[in-house]
């Protein structure tokens, strides 16, 4: 998260294409006709064909045609499909910020801000494609960037930025994992036709005669002996390692 929060130092000169950021372009004046345009509508429509078809669906033509517009009437709002998906994420993020602040101890807000981050993935399936590069720079990301560090910075063991930026991006890179895991065990379910279950049972007799070689004596003991709890039981355990090495770390 540090590495991927290196903004622009106040020795640094801004480009010339800075002001010319989606975020700071104004929209064409509106046009009643042939049907109104907004940015708002815009990222609307491609968050439902997203929601419903997947992130690679989403094309300025698609989401032209939904509204009943030319994809060319769409570059007046914005210039490319970087920029729409930058406007779908940042409105995500302003669909977390409206559960209201972080509150508690950073051990609290650290687990809200992963819960609220995960909660988000699983209404917008295709969100956590779009998490994990560079930062995000929308006003309701770079709110909730404020209220997650904001929620530490004033915790005892927290009064070093940095320590800050390293607990809430460990936090951060946990999750962006433990939901790109769950979707990927959950999209092979839905390719393959088969459960959890029918997926075990399918692969049952491999499994046991690949165990019965004597080469794999802890995974026979996975097999034999873990529980493999559900995936919210799995994700909470996860999170609580995490949280408690940063207490851990804290306490050095």
């Amino acid at each position: 998260m540090k590495a991927r929060l290196r903004f622009m130092t106040t020795r640094q000169k801004p480009r010339a294409t800075d002001a010319t950021l989606v975020w700071e372009r104004p929209e064409p004046a509106s046009r009643p006709s042939p049907g109104p345009l907004s940015r708002e509508r815009i990222v609307r429509a491609a968050i439902a064909l997203a929601d419903a078809e997947g992130l690679a669906s989403v094309s300025l033509r698609k989401v032209g045609a939904a509204l009943d517009a030319g994809p060319m009437r769409l570059y007046g709002y914005l210039s490319t499909k970087e920029e729409l998906l930058e406007l779908m994420v940042d409105a995500v993020y302003g669909e977390m910020a409206s559960e209201g602040p972080l509150h508690g101890d950073w051990r609290e807000a650290l687990r809200s801000m992963a819960h609220r981050i995960r909660r988000a993935a699983r209404v917008h399936k295709w969100f956590v494609e779009l998490l994990g590069g560079r930062p995000h720079l929308g006003p309701n990301a770079l709110a909730h960037l404020e209220a997650s560090l904001a929620a530490l910075s004033d915790s005892p063991g927290f009064e070093d930025i940095d320590a800050v930026l390293q607990a809430v991006g460990t936090v951060h890179a946990y999750v962006i994992g433990a939901i790109r895991s769950e979707e990927s065990e959950l999209r092979a379910e839905r390719e393959s036709g088969m459960d959890k279950t029918q997926w075990q049972s399918a692969s049952w007799g491999y499994l046991q005669r690949m165990i019965a070689t004597g080469r794999f004596p802890t995974l026979a003991k996975v097999v034999r002996d873990a529980t493999h709890p559900a995936f919210d039981v799995v994700f909470d355990k996860g999170l609580d390692y995490v949280l408690d090495g940063i207490a851990a770390q804290l306490e050095r």
